[in-house]
């Protein structure tokens, strides 16, 4: 994605193919089909029981498993004892971390905006956060959740507050100036993040990433990529298994 914390407001629109009045509603239907909703994919749950089961079936764990009958063949009931208690630990814990990470991404989920104020056909109006699409230019006032990534092109009086993703507890000043490139996350001014709350002031905003795209749809996909290794991995790099593998 460009730099767009770094470009100026008119190389901005020229990038996305927009303008400071917005897209046409049918630009913005043929937007939407492309890029598809503003929203993140949802996790399929899994039942606890099938979850923990789950937590077993990787070849790692066979072999500590095989180790533990060959043990208990040979009478040595301490190291028997002690291999599987290396395989219930690694099954709980990566049992609770799944779980976890499943209610983060629900959590993560939650915090998207429902509706948003754009300008469509020169025209002020309210659509649902899930139907916004790179181009849009949205309005924002205090109060009012952030529902894309959007780089700002006027602001008065704008501040927002980006714990979520930042971790600082204070509102951060915002305006339409550029910032450098390399400049980190917390210091992109020139920049709204989906999810985030606007505390102060008014922005007309530029869509430049949606869904999976924006930086709280990039943390979803490291929590979702996360399950998914562990689960294909059966957490081969946790305390409780490398335990194992030594003794």
């Amino acid at each position: 994605m460009a730099a767009f914390h770094h470009l100026t407001e008119q190389d901005c629109l020229a990038a996305v193919g927009s303008s400071p009045e917005g897209l046409s509603a049918p630009e913005a239907e043929r937007r939407l089909a492309e890029h598809g909703p503003n929203r993140l994919p949802e996790m399929r749950g899994r039942r606890p029981l099938r979850r923990f089961l789950a937590q077993f079936h990787n070849v790692l764990i066979y072999v500590l498993i095989v180790a533990a009958v060959i043990t208990g063949a040979m009478q040595h009931w301490v190291d028997t004892g002690v291999i599987l208690a290396v395989v219930l630990a690694n099954a709980i814990v990566g049992f609770l971390q799944e779980g976890k990470a499943e209610a983060a991404m629900a959590a993560i989920r939650g915090r998207l905006a429902p509706k948003a104020a754009v300008l469509r056909d020169c025209r002020r109006i309210s659509v649902g956060g899930e139907h916004l699409v790179p181009g849009n230019v949205v309005l924002l006032e205090a109060g009012d959740k952030v529902p894309a990534d959007l780089r700002i092109l006027k602001a008065r009086g704008l501040s927002a507050q980006e714990a979520m993703l930042t971790g600082e507890s204070v509102s951060v000043e915002k305006s339409s100036d550029p910032v450098v490139v390399d400049a980190a996350l917390g210091d992109r001014r020139s920049m709204l993040w989906s999810g985030t709350l606007v505390t102060n002031g008014t922005a007309r905003g530029l869509v430049v990433a949606t869904g999976e795209t924006t930086e709280i749809g990039r943390i979803g996909g490291l929590l979702a990529g996360d399950r998914t290794t562990d689960h294909a991995v059966g957490r081969a790099d946790g305390p409780f298994l490398r335990a194992g593998c030594r003794s």
